[in-house]
C-alpha cells in the first residue's frame, strides 16, 4: 500500500464526521461525506494534509485549492473562508491535521540549526501566513505512521513525539520550510507580526493605532506595514475589520434583533458604517443575514 493510501485508510478508521480529535496531542483528523457552503473561521498555526477530496481556503479574496497528496500550512491566526468542494458518501473528504506548536519547532531548530538553515528558502525574511504545496512521499509516510500509532497506545506513549518531530523535520526541509521555521523563532519577523495579530484579536473592539502595534512588534511603522501585509495579505485595519465583522456575525445568532448594539459592541461608532461594511463582507445587510443564519441553524438541528 502506498503512502497516500495508508494515510487515507488510517484517517478513515479514526475519524468521525467533521473534525475529530485523537489521543495524540495536537493531532486531529477530518472526514466529511458532503461538500459544504463557504464558512468563515479563524485558522490557527496548522498543518493539514489531504488524503482524499478537495478543499478551498480563501484569505482576503485569494483562494488556495488543495487535494489528495497536498498540504496546507498556516503560520499565524488568520480569518479565512473554508469550502469543501469535493466530497461524497462514497469518497469523503479526508485530512490529517497537526497543530504547529512553536515550542516543538523551536526545540527541533536548536538541535538541527545548521541543516535547517541551509535548505532552499530558509532565509526568506517574511513568508506568507498561508501556503499550499505538494507533500513529499517522506511527509506522507511520516503522517501515516504517526496516525498508525493510535492503534498501539503503548507504542504511542514512547514513539509519538519522535514521529511528530519527523513530520516537522519534513516540513522544515520542504518547500514551506521558511514559513514553518519562523513559527519556531521567537525573534523572527513572523513572530513579531503574530504578537500584533494576537493584540488585534483580543482588542478588536478598540481603536487601532498602527504606531502602537508597530512598537509592539518592535518595528518601524513602514516596516511593520510591509511585513504585516506580507504575512496576512491585509493591512492591520483590514485585518481588524474582518475580526470585528466575524464576531458581529457570531453574535447575531444569539441576538438577532440587537443589530445596532452588536455594531457598537464590536467597535463601530456608526450603525450605517457597520451595516455597509457588513453587507460588503457577507453579501447581505445584518438583518437579512441574521435571518438566514437562524434558518440555516434550524435546518442543521433537524
Amino acid at each position: 500500500m502506498d503512502e497516500l493510501a495508508r494515510l487515507k485508510e488510517s484517517i478513515s478508521r479514526h475519524a468521525g464526521e467533521g473534525l475529530t480529535g485523537t489521543a495524540l496531542p495536537g493531532v486531529s483528523v477530518v472526514c466529511s461525506r458532503a461538500t459544504t457552503e463557504p464558512l468563515g473561521s479563524m485558522a490557527e498555526p496548522t498543518l493539514a494534509v489531504v488524503a482524499q477530496g478537495v478543499k478551498e481556503t480563501t484569505l482576503n479574496g485569494r483562494t488556495f485549492t488543495y487535494g489528495p497528496g497536498q498540504f496546507l500550512v498556516v503560520s499565524v491566526d488568520l480569518p479565512v473562508i473554508g469550502h469543501l468542494v469535493q466530497a461524497s458518501a462514497d469518497e469523503p473528504f479526508l485530512a490529517f491535521v497537526l497543530e504547529l506548536r512553536p515550542a516543538r519547532i523551536a526545540a527541533l531548530l536548536l538541535e538541527t540549526a545548521s541543516a535547517a538553515t541551509t535548505r532552499p528558502g530558509a532565509a526568506d525574511p517574511t513568508p506568507a501566513g498561508i501556503a499550499v504545496s505538494d507533500a513529499s512521499l517522506a511527509l506522507l509516510d511520516a503522517t501515516a505512521r504517526l496516525l498508525a500509532l493510535l492503534d498501539t497506545p503503548d507504542d504511542a506513549a514512547t514513539l509519538a513525539t519522535g514521529v511528530e518531530r519527523e513530520v516537522l523535520w519534513r516540513l522544515l526541509t520542504g518547500p514551506q520550510g521558511a514559513t514553518v521555521r519562523q513559527i519556531g523563532l521567537a525573534d523572527s519577523r513572523l513572530a513579531h507580526v503574530a504578537r500584533a495579530i494576537r493584540w488585534i484579536c483580543v482588542h478588536y473592539d478598540e481603536t487601532l493605532r498602527v504606531e502602537e502595534l508597530a512598537a509592539l512588534a518592535t518595528m518601524s511603522v513602514s516596516s511593520f506595514h510591509r511585513h504585516f501585509r506580507a504575512v496576512t495579505s491585509m493591512t492591520p485595519i483590514q485585518y481588524q475589520k474582518q475580526i470585528r465583522l466575524r464576531e458581529a456575525r457570531a453574535r447575531l445568532l444569539a441576538q438577532p434583533r440587537d443589530i445596532t448594539g452588536i455594531g457598537y459592541a464590536v467597535g463601530y461608532d456608526s450603525p450605517s458604517q457597520f451595516s455597509r461594511e457588513y453587507r460588503r463582507m457577507f453579501g447581505a445587510p445584518p438583518s437579512d443575514d441574521a435571518r438566514a443564519l437562524r434558518d440555516a441553524a434550524a435546518v442543521s438541528s433537524i
